[in-house]
């Protein structure tokens, strides 16, 4: 019997290395996936369409939504994003754990619909080192950072409905403190006690 992976959500402000994190701990780690979502939101310098996102019209995300098609979704800087459904939960099935990069709203959708879902926050260590890394993307109008910086105060007040907490001040270390809520969560009982049914009979009978 193959064990249901597990479904992890990963907020945090923009800015703060979500991306960065969960890109190096799916290098890192195996049986884990991220749900690559659809987005409306225009493709910036570098991304691939079906490998960053599934970029797609309003129109087309609308008719989307209508047919149910995503497990959850969000308005995020007057874009829209959403996860499908059909590809989590075929996905969980097999048995490979799933990780969700989505905004407070969408995790709060998740824990609704999948109480068993795992969500973790991840924050910067300052509003300082927060501006500085918007800036370096180099991507961004002075205009559009403060409304970033000024929509993260509002996505930090949410860390509260979290699972786990965990501060990007140094890469390495955040990335170490991610791995170890995953491989902590792989050893649960009832996962371990599926994975290992045989182990368990052999050993009382």
């Amino acid at each position: 019997m193959i064990s249901r992976g597990t479904l992890y959500t990963v907020s945090a402000p923009s800015g703060a290395g979500k991306t960065s994190l969960v890109k190096a701990l799916i290098e890192s780690t195996q049986g884990i996936q991220v749900s690559i979502s659809h987005t409306t939101r225009a493709m910036r310098p570098g991304e691939v369409d079906g490998v960053n996102y599934h970029f797609v019209s309003q129109q087309e995300f609308m008719a989307m939504l209508e047919r149910a098609e995503f497990l959850e979704h969000a308005q995020v800087f007057n874009n829209f994003y959403g996860t499908s459904r059909e590809w989590v939960e075929a996905t969980l099935k097999s048995g490979t754990d799933v990780i969700l990069e989505i905004d407070w709203q969408g995790a709060l959708q998740i824990r609704r619909l999948m109480p068993d879902a795992v969500s973790i926050f991840i924050l910067p260590p300052s509003r300082e080192t927060l501006y500085n890394r918007l800036k370096g993307r180099g991507q961004d109008s002075e205009e559009v950072i403060a409304g970033r910086m000024a929509e993260a105060k509002s996505e930090i007040s949410h860390y509260v409905e979290s699972d786990y907490l965990i501060v990007n001040e140094d890469f390495a270390t955040a990335l170490a403190d991610l791995q170890a809520v995953i491989h902590a969560q792989r050893l649960r009982l009832q996962r371990q006690a599926e994975k290992h049914q045989a182990l368990l009979r052999s050993l009382l009978s």
